[in-house]
C-alpha cells in the first residue's frame, strides 16, 4: 500500500492545479446543490418492528384525524393566586385567535374538555396543526406568540409545550470554536502560519463538501435534524487530524534533506497509510450502525462515514497538492516565540520521550494505577438509565420547562406524558363493547389517574384511548404501566397497542439493547482483523480493543454523573433538570469512540512498529515510536476535543450530550489509554507484542503500513520539478 500511496502523493504534487480545481469544482457543485435542492430536516423518527411504531402506523392508516404525525402545541394558562380561569374571558379570546392562525387544524377548549385543575387556576388547550413539526412556518409560530400577549397583559401566566412551537434546530456556530482552537494548536505545533494553515484549509474544503452533499440529499430523502450536525462534528475533527499527521510527516521528511516532491510521496506513503486504515476503522464503526435497524441512526452513521471518507481522500490528494504550492515554505514563516521545527527529529529530548521513558521503566505500577483510576470513574455507569428527552430536561427559563412544571403542579406529573392506547377492534363482533371493556380494564391498573372514553374512527373498527398515568413520563412506574397494558388479554379479539413518548422510549431502549451485542461483534471483529493486518500481531489488536472498553465505561460513568446526577453540570454550561441519558447515545457513542480510539492506536503504534521492523530493541522501539508520534497525537487530540466541546453549547439534547461524551472520550483515550496504558503494556509484552503465527503471517497480505518498501527506494528516485526552484 505504501508504494501506491507514495505514487498518489507525488501525482497530486505534480498535478496540483488539476487536483485543486477538481476539489474546488466538487465543493462548488455541492454548494449549488445545497442551495437549490435541499429540503427541511425532520425531528421525528420511526422504529420499525416495535409495538409503538405499529400503533402509530395503525393510527395513520385508520385514524388520520387523530393526527399521529401532525405537530401539536399545548397552551398552558394559569390564573394569579386566589383567582380562577373562569374569571378570565381572555382564555377563550386567546383560543379564538389561535384557531384562525396559519396551519392550525383545531383547538380543544379546556373548559369543554374539563382540562381545568381542581383549584381552577390552571388549564391547558391542545392545538393540533395540519402539518408536521418541521413544516411549521415561523409566521405560524409567531401568530400563536402574538395571540397570547393580551392574556399575559391581563395578568395570566401563559406558557407553551409540544413540538410545534419549538425552534427549528438552529445551532450556534459551535464549529467556529473548534476551528479557532485548532488554529492555535497547529500554530503552537508547527510554529509556522503556512504549516498551520494548510491542514485547516484542506479540512474546511472537505467538511464543506461533505455537509453540502448531505444537504443536497435532504431534498430527495428525509434527513434527521441531528444528521448534518453530527456529520459536521466528526468530519471536521478527523479532517484536521488526518491532515495534521501527513503535514507533520512531510516536514520531517523535508528536514532529512529530501526534495519536496519526494518528501510528499514518502509522507503520503507512510502517514497516509495510517490515515487510510484509521479512516477505515471509523467508517466501519459508523456504517455498522445499520445492524441496529433504526433508520435515523443508520442515516446518521452513513452521513458521518461519508464525511470521513471525504476527509481521507482530501488528506491523500488535496493536501499533497497544496504542499506542491507551498514547497519548503512550510518550514519557514516562523512565529516569534514558538519553537516549531521538526517535532520528530531523532534524539530530541522532548516531553514525550521523557514520559515514555518513565512509563517503560515502571510499566506495571503505571498500568495498575491507571486502570484503577478509570475504573473509579466508571462506577456511576452502573446507575445508567436510558430514555428520550422531554420538556422536564429543558432549560429552567424556557417556556417548555415552565409549561411542564405548571401542568405537574396543577394536574400531576402524568399529564406531561399521556399514553395513546389503540384498540384494533376490526375482528371483534362488538367493537364498542370491546373498546369500553378495554378502557375499564386500564382504569383498574395501578398508577392510572384517568382514562378517556373510547373515540372511534369513522369506520368504527379502531378506537383511541388517552391514559394519564399518576407518575411522570420517565419514571419506572409509568414504564411498568405501559408493560401492564400491553400484557392485558385481548377482549373479543380486539388487539391493544400502546404508543406515545413513554412507549417509544421503552421500545427504542429495548431495541438498542438487543442490537448492542451484534453491533459490537461486527465492528470489533472487522476492526480486529484490520488491526491484525496493520500491525502483524494478535496481542496489539487485543490490547487496543480492551483499551477502548476502558475508555467507553469511563465515559459512560462521567455521562451519568453529569447528565443524570447533575454533578458539575454548571461547570460545563449544562442547564436544565437532570434525567436519563438519551437512549440512542450509548450505541452511537460506542461506534464513534471505537473508530476514533483506533485512530490514535494506529497513529501511535505504527511508529513503534516502524522502529521495531527497522531493528530497534523492544523498549527502545516503544520510546522512540512514542517520541515520534506523541506531539502530533497530542495536538490532534486537543483539536478533536475542542471541536467536540463546542457542541456542548447546542440547544439539541442529543448533540449536547454527544459533544460532551465525545470530547471526554477523546481526552481519556488519547492521554490516558493510548499515551499511558499502551506504552506500559507494550513495555511489559516486549517482543511478544509482535507475535503472529507463521501460518497466519503467510495468509495475511503485507500492506506495508510502516513504509518499509519506501526505505529501500533510493531517495533520488524522483523527477525534479523546475517549478520548485523558488520554493
Amino acid at each position: 500500500m505504501a508504494t501506491y500511496l507514495y505514487r498518489l502523493g507525488r501525482f497530486a504534487f505534480r498535478r496540483r492545479r488539476l487536483v485543486l480545481l477538481i476539489w474546488l469544482g466538487l465543493l462548488a457543485a455541492g454548494a449549488v446543490g445545497a442551495g437549490t435542492l435541499s429540503g427541511p430536516t425532520a425531528n421525528g423518527f420511526s422504529i420499525p418492528g416495535t409495538e409503538s411504531q405499529r400503533a402509530a402506523d395503525l393510527l395513520n392508516d385508520r385514524f388520520p384525524q387523530a393526527g399521529a404525525d401532525a405537530a401539536t402545541a399545548r397552551i398552558v394558562f394559569q390564573a394569579p393566586a386566589g383567582q380562577k380561569l373562569t374569571d378570565s374571558p381572555q382564555v377563550r379570546q386567546t383560543l379564538d385567535r389561535i384557531a384562525v392562525a396559519p396551519q392550525v387544524a383545531r383547538v380543544v377548549d379546556p373548559f369543554a374538555a374539563k382540562a381545568i385543575s381542581a383549584d381552577g387556576r390552571t388549564g391547558y388547550a391542545q392545538v393540533t396543526y395540519k402539518v408536521t413539526a418541521q413544516e411549521i412556518t415561523p409566521e405560524a409560530q409567531q401568530a400563536v406568540a402574538d395571540a397570547v400577549e393580551p392574556a399575559r397583559a391581563a395578568g395570566l401566566t401563559v406558557e407553551f409545550g409540544g413540538d410545534a412551537l419549538q425552534g427549528q434546530g438552529e445551532q450556534p456556530l459551535t464549529e467556529v470554536i473548534g476551528i479557532g482552537v485548532a488554529a492555535v494548536v497547529l500554530l503552537i505545533t508547527f510554529g509556522s502560519l503556512i504549516a498551520a494553515g494548510l491542514p485547516l484549509l484542506s479540512a474546511i474544503i472537505g467538511v464543506g463538501l461533505g455537509v453540502t452533499a448531505i444537504s443536497t440529499i435532504s431534498g430527495f430523502v428525509d434527513i434527521g435534524s441531528g444528521t448534518p450536525i453530527l456529520a459536521l462534528m466528526i468530519g471536521l475533527a478527523v479532517s484536521i487530524d488526518y491532515a495534521l499527521f501527513i503535514m507533520s510527516r512531510y516536514r520531517h521528511e523535508l528536514s532529512t534533506g529530501l526534495e519536496p516532491e519526494e518528501a510528499v510521496g514518502r509522507a503520503v506513503g507512510t502517514a497516509g497509510s495510517a490515515v487510510v486504515f484509521a479512516g477505515l476503522t471509523v467508517v466501519i464503526a459508523l456504517a455498522g450502525l445499520f445492524v441496529v435497524d433504526i433508520p435515523f441512526l443508520t442515516q446518521m452513521g452513513l452521513a458521518a462515514a461519508f464525511t470521513v471518507v471525504v476527509a481521507v481522500a482530501i488528506a491523500l490528494t488535496l493536501l499533497p497538492a497544496l504542499l506542491g504550492f507551498a514547497g519548503r515554505r512550510v518550514l519557514g514563516g516562523r512565529i516569534p516565540g514558538l519553537r516549531g521545527g521538526d517535532p520528530e527529529a531523532a534524539g530530541r529530548t522532548t516531553i514525550g520521550r521523557r514520559w515514555a521513558g518513565f512509563i517503560t521503566r515502571r510499566p506495571l505500577a503505571v498500568l495498575v494505577v491507571t486502570v484503577i483510576g478509570l475504573g473509579t470513574l466508571a462506577i456511576p455507569a452502573t446507575d445508567l438509565e436510558l430514555g428520550l428527552p422531554d420538556d422536564s430536561t429543558a432549560a429552567p427559563d424556557s417556556t417548555q420547562r415552565k409549561a411542564y412544571e405548571m401542568l405537574s403542579e396543577g394536574f400531576g406529573p402524568g399529564f406531561n406524558g399521556p399514553l395513546m392506547v389503540v384498540v384494533d377492534a376490526g375482528a371483534s363482533t362488538d367493537p364498542q363493547t370491546a373498546a369500553t371493556a378495554t378502557a375499564a380494564a386500564v382504569r383498574g391498573l395501578p398508577d392510572v389517574t384517568m382514562v378517556t372514553p373510547p373515540v372511534f374512527n369513522p369506520a368504527g373498527n379502531t378506537a383511541l384511548l388517552t391514559v394519564i398515568p399518576s407518575s411522570g413520563p420517565s419514571t419506572q412506574q409509568t414504564k411498568d404501566l405501559v408493560e401492564a397494558i400491553r400484557s392485558m388479554p385481548d377482549r373479543d379479539r380486539a388487539e391493544v397497542a400502546v404508543t406515545g413518548a413513554t412507549a417509544v422510549s421503552i421500545d427504542i431502549s429495548n431495541k438498542l439493547g438487543g442490537a448492542l451485542l451484534p453491533y459490537l461483534s461486527l465492528i470489533i471483529g472487522l476492526a480486529f482483523l484490520l488491526l491484525m493486518l496493520v500491525f502483524r500481531s494478535i496481542l496489539v489488536p487485543l490490547k487496543a480493543t480492551l483499551g477502548f472498553l476502558l475508555t467507553v465505561v469511563a465515559t459512560f460513568g462521567a455521562l451519568v454523573a453529569v447528565f443524570q446526577w447533575g454533578w458539575l453540570a454548571g461547570l460545563f454550561g449544562i442547564t436544565g433538570q437532570t434525567g436519563p441519558v438519551i437512549s440512542m447515545l450509548p450505541i452511537f457513542l460506542i461506534g464513534v469512540v471505537f473508530g476514533l480510539a483506533m485512530d490514535y492506536q494506529i497513529f501511535l503504534v505504527t511508529r513503534m512498529r516502524e522502529q521495531h521492523v527497522h531493528g530497534a530493541a523492544p523498549r527502545a522501539a516503544v520510546v522512540d515510536g512514542f517520541a515520534h508520534g506523541a506531539r502530533v497525537v497530542t495536538a490532534a487530540a486537543v483539536i478533536m476535543t475542542a471541536v467536540f466541546s463546542g457542541f456542548i453549547l447546542s440547544g439539541e439534547t442529543l448533540i449536547r450530550e454527544m459533544g460532551f461524551a465525545l470530547a471526554l472520550a477523546v481526552l481519556i483515550d488519547a492521554f490516558v489509554v493510548r499515551m499511558t496504558v499502551v506504552p506500559a503494556v507494550m513495555a511489559l509484552l516486549g517482543r511478544r507484542a509482535w507475535y503472529l503465527p507463521t501460518w497466519l503471517d503467510r495468509l495475511l497480505p503485507n500492506v506495508d503500513v510502516e513504509g518499509d518498501s519506501l526505505r529501500r527506494r533510493p531517495t533520488t528516485d524522483h523527477t525534479p520539478n523546475p517549478q520548485l526552484a523558488n520554493h
